[in-house]
């Protein structure tokens, strides 16, 4: 793994044509180029899935709401700054979200709920707005239009401390699948002043159960006033940037405060009403932040199974090309082939470095339908046959392995 001091993803994600930004959209709006997208689609799909097999249903919910929406909820009253201005439709106020968690809390009241649906875990990559200022926005760390990986976790209070847990084990999985490594974990608590909930039950109970989850996870952690959501404490996954920055990445919280704002409820074993508790949890944060950390932890040169291009094939003649192309039927690998009108062996070689996997076919390798591999790292391996090639490939590929071969 490369040195992350070496990388800014701002000069790198515009170089390897992966996102940028145009003053006719907006400071704080990139767009994403096609390598981008790529890389984007492909850790969504990661994530999806990884909830898929944890038990979330996955919901798509607006991206604005009535302001009277966000009063309930109190972003209104203790997070407006960050929202963007109210616009006057048809006689209503409407607000560009800040946050999923009202939409989500709605979508729960939707029917009623037995005890033994619960935990009900709801996930969305949803889209929501901050008001950013100008001075503090750069690249995709600071954006005013963000995609968030998010989701909430209705549960009994007797299954929070256990779901909390099960969300902090979801991070750790998706960590070790992107090489990310965490410089600290926080609990992050209310400080002094008005921004928090005057509720003194939530900020008794809710830290209790958070610390319970960080020593039943056995990792270390810091404990640092001032950093709480306005609605309840939280656990903060802290990475740091190229400049040695750091910022948070992923965050498990445990909310009492909401669930009593919008009257959520289910039925117990008892046949009463009872309040179940909301957890927030974030796998990978904002897909904006975690696609800049990877850019500078990597170089561009990304795992295998998040690569744009996965396989570069290079003919070392015109010959060769119907060898080439017949490399793409039937693989489902990301294969670029970059033919000999591209320049010299060596010079096409130096073109695909950052590719995991650089397949060159001769005379010799499309007489016997073989391929000669060279890996990123610098490897080359005897030549084998095509087929075996792409099987072990996609193999490394479908583990969301960092390892290029065995």
């Amino acid at each position: 793994m490369r040195e992350m001091s070496m990388y800014d993803h701002r000069k790198l994600g515009r170089e390897l044509g992966l996102f940028d930004t145009d003053p006719l959209i907006g400071a704080g709006l990139p767009y994403w180029l096609p390598a981008g997208a790529i890389v984007r689609h492909t850790l969504e799909e990661y994530v999806r899935a990884i909830e898929r097999r944890a038990g979330y249903q996955h919901v798509y919910s607006p991206v604005m709401g009535k302001r009277e929406l966000y009063e309930l909820s109190g972003h209104w009253a203790h997070y407006r700054d960050d929202m963007f201005p109210p616009m006057d439709l048809g006689g209503e106020q409407v607000v560009l979200r800040p946050s999923l968690c009202p939409h989500h809390a709605v979508i729960y009241r939707t029917h009623a709920h037995s005890y033994r649906e619960l935990p009900l875990r709801i996930a969305e990559l949803g889209g929501m707005h901050r008001a950013e200022l100008s001075g503090v926005l750069g690249g995709l760390t600071r954006v005013r239009a963000i995609q968030l990986n998010d989701a909430h976790v209705f549960c009994t209070p007797e299954q929070v401390a256990d779901e909390a847990a099960a969300a902090l084990g979801l991070i750790r999985q998706a960590y070790a699948a992107l090489g990310i490594r965490p410089v600290r974990y926080r609990l992050s608590l209310p400080g002094p002043g008005g921004k928090y909930v005057d509720e003194p039950e939530v900020w008794r109970q809710a830290p209790a159960l958070l610390v319970d989850v960080l020593e039943r996870s056995g990792v270390p952690y810091e404990a640092v006033d001032g950093e709480a959501a306005f609605y309840g404490p939280k656990i903060d996954v802290q990475i740091a940037g190229s400049a040695g920055r750091e910022a948070t990445l992923s965050t498990v919280q445990v909310d009492f405060y909401q669930p009593k704002q919008f009257d959520l409820h289910y039925i117990g074993p008892d046949g009463a009403k009872h309040r179940p508790v909301m957890v927030h949890r974030s796998i990978i944060g904002s897909v904006e932040r975690a696609v800049a950390h990877l850019i500078e932890l990597y170089g561009g040169a990304f795992p295998a199974w998040l690569a744009p291009t996965q396989l570069a094939v290079l003919p070392i003649s015109d010959a060769e090309l119907p060898h080439a192309d017949a490399l793409l039927k039937g693989t489902e690998l990301r294969v670029e082939i970059i033919g000999p009108e591209r320049g010299s062996l060596g010079a096409r070689v130096r073109d695909t470095r950052l590719v995991p996997y650089v397949a060159v076919i001769g005379a010799r390798e499309a007489a016997d339908d073989h391929v000669a591999l060279r890996l990123r790292d610098g490897r080359r391996l005897d030549p084998m046959p095509a087929a075996e090639a792409l099987r072990r490939i996609g193999t490394f590929v479908d583990m969301h392995s960092l390892a290029l071969w065995d």
